[in-house]
């Protein structure tokens, strides 16, 4: 795992130790985080802190040409509302953690041109399996079930 997905699960860790939702986000510009963030619905009382949502917003207002340069790390397939964010930034490329136990829009995402890779990391894997197991209605909420 590289440094930029051992971040993203590091704030997916923390979202869990808050009570959250363990999905974490980073957002790496020119070798260097300059958005990290995890899912933070409950935590806040959100709709739509998701945890690239949230990696998005602690990464500030930027310019179109930073974001266009940018790769999203994010520990789970991202889901609808963050692939749209994806694309409305421009941001190229996306690194996920898994898509074993979600399936979020990667076909959308590589549709309109983004690089996905997805490392099917298994303690990526092992921490969502866990939390959908012991939070079946929770997770639900938050995937909109």
């Amino acid at each position: 795992m590289d440094e930029f997905m051992e971040a993203a699960v590091e704030e997916a860790k923390k979202g869990l130790d808050e009570g959250g939702i363990p999905i974490g986000s980073v957002i790496v510009y020119e070798g260097k985080i300059i958005g990290r963030g995890h899912n933070k619905r409950v935590q806040k009382g959100s709709v739509i802190l998701h945890g690239e949502m949230d990696a998005l917003e602690s990464a500030k207002r930027r310019p179109a040409s930073v974001y266009k340069e940018c790769t999203l790390y994010t520990t789970l397939s991202p889901c609808p509302m963050c692939s749209g964010a994806i694309i409305l930034y421009g941001i190229p490329r996306v690194v996920i953690g898994e898509n074993k136990t979600f399936m979020g829009e990667e076909a959308y995402l590589r549709s309109k041109g983004v690089d996905v890779k997805v490392l099917q990391d298994e303690t990526c894997i092992e921490m969502m399996r866990k939390f959908i197991d012991e939070n079946p209605g929770l997770w639900n909420e938050d995937i909109g079930v």
